[in-house]
């Protein structure tokens, strides 16, 4: 257990450049303290104590600002950065080496006691105040760009944004390492205002060289 708590560490001082030293990982990291008491409620959870799960949960909640369910199953180097707002669902599933950013929601869609909730695969990063709604797969490697509501599956190594997401961008996955660089994703909306601006200078320049021809005439 003491070699899994000191993985935790070391992955957070590896991928976050604020990380200073070993203490201040240890006592400033909500979201390493919501995946440690996440594990305690867990474990509760499967043994059937659930309103003790969740009252760990309600208190993880208060204290980190982060809502992770006792029955969701969370692997390995999960990484919640900042993390205030974060909510995971009961049947969520997380893969290992995900990276989830402040106000991400792992929703479900269905009052039926199923399986309702997203299942991320290994290395998905889900930008800032991003939804994922219903019983879908986000496979490895994906990216959901910050403010997308995603609610279809997304093929491993692509990228989605927008309201409704949209695949904008697909990779092969070659790399085991994460592309922390979420800020510079395709947006599709921006490139659309780039086309119609584009024609419409051209447009332009044609109205004004049928003027010029007019007038000589």
């Amino acid at each position: 257990m003491w070699e899994r708590l000191k993985e935790d560490i070391r992955m957070i001082r590896e991928r976050d450049p604020a990380a200073k030293n070993f203490t201040e990982v240890l006592l400033c990291y909500p979201g390493l303290h919501a995946i440690w008491l996440h594990r305690i409620s867990h474990f509760f959870y499967l043994r059937g104590w659930f309103t003790t799960a969740r009252l760990i949960s309600h208190f993880t909640r208060g204290l980190t600002g982060i809502e992770i369910h006792p029955g969701a199953k969370i692997g390995r180097r999960l990484f919640i950065d900042h993390g205030m707002g974060v909510v995971i669902g009961e049947t969520t599933e997380i893969g290992d080496d995900c990276l989830i950013y402040k106000g991400v929601v792992l929703g479900g869609t269905t009052l039926e006691k199923k399986k309702r909730h997203p299942t991320l695969g290994n290395r998905v990063i889900v930008g800032s105040n991003s939804t994922v709604l219903g019983a879908i797969i986000i496979s490895d490697g994906a990216r959901i760009g910050s403010g997308s509501v995603v609610v279809k599956p997304v093929p491993a190594g692509a990228t989605v944004v927008g309201v409704p997401g949209r695949i904008v961008e697909s990779l092969a996955i070659e790399r085991d390492d994460l592309d922390f660089e979420h800020g510079n994703l395709p947006d599709p909306f921006s490139d659309l205002m780039k086309m119609l601006l584009q024609l419409h200078s051209k447009l332009e320049e044609r109205v004004k060289r049928l003027e010029n021809q007019t007038n000589k005439n």
